[in-house]
């Protein structure tokens, strides 16, 4: 099955945040015209549920003791190969976006790793030089080529969703993520996820002081997508496209 990406709920408040906090609001978000919020109404209702309760209630303290009471080096082996199970996807994406470079690198970092690492524990391609580009999947490539995100979703206890984002299921063709049963990649998801909002602790004021986080976690997760499909967009500044890019180097 996909591994689901961490984009629980909290992703979209990542992304928010490097965007509330370099940009004024009408800079930094899209025009009514490129995000398809047909559900807005639904779509604000699961914002509240997921931000004022899974959160504070769960999501967050369940993340704190994960990252507090787990010994770094384990954790970073854990992050390590899992991240290393996206690499081949990546890969296949990369090419079919005409990023044969960034294809190749992550080959190498999938052979490496997954042999001279110990299965991807160890992240010894980054330690020779071989850039990690982040994770590329199939919605993304598509994305490219003119697919458009269709409706904006905010879904129960996960998070924002687009239509386009369906096409991720062709992930699943590759090893080593199609060997993975449903258990495996819900603990990926998981165990990611954690990371992710541990990470966004320092940075909870921002989203809280914005005068609508909805709007903002929204417009710019749509952002996020166009940018990793590579797609150029009027909203997307010089300025904005560098912030962002050095922040999502984190998930």
């Amino acid at each position: 099955m996909k591994t689901i990406k961490p984009q629980i709920w909290m992703l979209s408040i990542a992304i928010a945040l490097s965007g509330c906090s370099s940009v004024p609001e009408e800079e930094s978000t899209f025009s009514e015209s490129k995000v398809s919020d047909p559900f807005e109404s639904f779509n604000r209702s699961m914002w509240t549920l997921n931000y004022e309760y899974l959160d504070p209630y769960f999501v967050r303290p369940v993340s704190l003791a994960y990252v507090n009471y787990v010994p770094s080096p384990i954790r970073t082996g854990i992050s390590n190969f899992l991240g290393n199970l996206d690499e081949p996807a990546s890969m296949v994406n990369n090419l079919i976006m005409g990023n044969g470079s960034k294809a190749l690198d992550h080959f190498n970092r999938f052979w490496i790793n997954s042999t001279i690492g110990i299965v991807g524990l160890i992240d010894i391609a980054s330690e020779a030089g071989i850039t990690d580009h982040n994770e590329k999947t199939f919605s993304d490539a598509v994305g490219h080529y003119g697919v458009a995100n269709g409706p904006y979703v905010m879904v129960p206890a996960y998070g924002p969703w687009s239509v386009r984002e369906t096409a991720d299921l062709v992930d699943n063709m590759y090893v080593p993520l199609s060997l993975l049963n449903f258990w495996a990649g819900l603990g990926k998801w998981a165990l990611e996820g954690m990371e992710t909002r541990a990470a966004l602790v320092n940075q909870e004021a921002l989203l809280d002081n914005s005068p609508d986080p909805y709007v903002v976690a929204r417009d710019v997760y749509i952002q996020r997508q166009d940018y990793h499909a590579e797609i150029e967009t009027d909203a997307y500044n010089a300025e904005e496209e560098a912030l962002l890019d050095e922040y999502l180097e984190e998930f």
